[in-house]
């Protein structure tokens, strides 16, 4: 069996991330989703929203209505399902998740997700007639509580949840839904693969998207079952490598190994602040392993508990995180409230993140607040400044 080690696997992943040699593998916001598979979604937004924030890791400073256009276009070349969580898919993909589309048709819905028959019957006749917002069914029933839907929004996610809807585009971050038939490609919408079909491409796709992942990263890419990895694994292609220092085994695109032999898993390395989001570090375990740190999440700690801040971003750097950051804006100015950095050697990267990433959003100054390294903090000041 073939043994990397850890620094291979490390740049093998990097590359299947296109942050290693980004310009050649995933020169638009198109090819960054297809090359990724999945980018997640999310409601915060502090310097922009992660699925922005995302593209931006990649590519630099893309445009953010480049990003809205790769994401929610006509005609559709992407749509919004539960993957990893809810995110944004390409549109080749839709035929793979309709098993979990049947479960949600299945399932049984109490509290605010109830719905009766009634609330369908009136989705279905506004849909009719072309493609409404969350605001035209009626929205919540109040302005208190994330979930507090009107029986008509509860019916509308329910058969977004179903596929029998997609959102064709976000308006002010709100949901534009429409028909599925309207929207999906004949050919992909009738399309329906049986379970262990769409296992096995789950984990290839995971896999690839990936490089490099032990059993644990593929069910967790898509949300498997562990046992239905180990079901399938075996007809994906995928290689059984083994890396030093990890407790388990592990499985390798055979396109990523090859390109490891060949001498091509090099290139140039982001320098970038990364969405907590972002499918570099949304796993914390895969993250500790992978570049042996810790990524703590605080936006739901309470202020006072919270030790690195309300959305920290790592920062990326030389194909490690070096540190973490947790910004805002004021006006024209890119704050950085509170950084951790792992090394003084970790002043300049994390700076010119901070410079690069301030620019992309129209600020034309950076401050930093706060380091938890007290005795660097003047110089990441000085850094940032000049």
């Amino acid at each position: 069996m073939l043994e990397l080690s850890r620094n291979e696997a490390r740049r093998v992943f990097l590359r299947a991330q296109g942050v290693l040699g980004a310009p050649d593998r995933a020169a638009d916001v198109p090819g960054v989703l297809r090359q990724l598979g999945a980018v997640q979604l999310d409601t915060i937004s502090v310097l922009a929203r992660s699925h922005e924030l995302v593209a931006y890791a990649r590519l630099g400073a893309v445009g953010r209505d480049a990003v809205e256009r790769a994401y929610w276009s006509r005609p559709a070349t992407a749509f919004e399902y539960w993957a990893h969580a809810a995110c944004v898919l390409p549109i080749d993909d839709w035929p793979w998740f309709a098993g979990r589309r049947r479960r949600y048709r299945n399932a049984t819905y109490t509290g605010s997700h109830r719905a009766g028959d009634k609330a369908f019957r009136e989705a279905r006749a506004r849909l009719a007639d072309g493609p409404v917002t969350a605001t035209d069914l009626g929205g919540a029933r109040s302005q208190s509580g994330w979930w507090n839907w009107s029986e008509v929004k509860s019916a509308i996610e329910r058969m977004l949840a179903a596929g029998e809807v997609v959102v064709t585009e976000r308006r002010g971050w709100k949901r534009v839904y429409d028909l599925a038939s309207r929207v999906i490609p004949p050919e992909l919408l009738d399309k329906d693969p049986t379970d262990a079909e769409r296992n096995a491409w789950k984990v290839a796709a995971a896999g690839a998207h990936y490089g490099i992942a032990t059993r644990a990263d593929l069910a967790d890419h898509y949300r498997l079952k562990k046992a239905w990895v180990d079901e399938v694994v075996g007809d994906t292609g995928l290689v059984p490598v083994r890396v030093q220092g990890w407790a388990e085994g592990a499985w390798a695109d055979p396109g990523a190994l090859q390109d490891l032999a060949d001498g091509r898993v090099r290139g140039r390395h982001r320098t970038t602040l990364l969405s907590p989001f972002d499918s570099l570090v949304w796993d914390r375990a895969h993250t500790l392993r992978m570049f042996g740190f810790t990524h703590v999440f605080e936006a739901y700690v309470p202020a006072a508990k919270r030790r690195f801040g309300y959305f920290t971003m790592p920062v990326l750097a030389g194909g490690r995180i070096v540190g973490q950051v947790d910004p805002a804006r004021r006006g024209k100015t890119l704050v950085a409230k509170r950084v951790s950095l792992e090394s003084p050697a970790a002043v300049a990267p994390v700076a010119t993140a901070l410079r690069e990433a301030a620019t992309w959003v129209g600020c034309d100054a950076v401050v930093v607040e706060s380091v938890e390294q007290t005795e660097l903090r003047r110089q990441l000041q000085v850094a940032v400044a000049g």
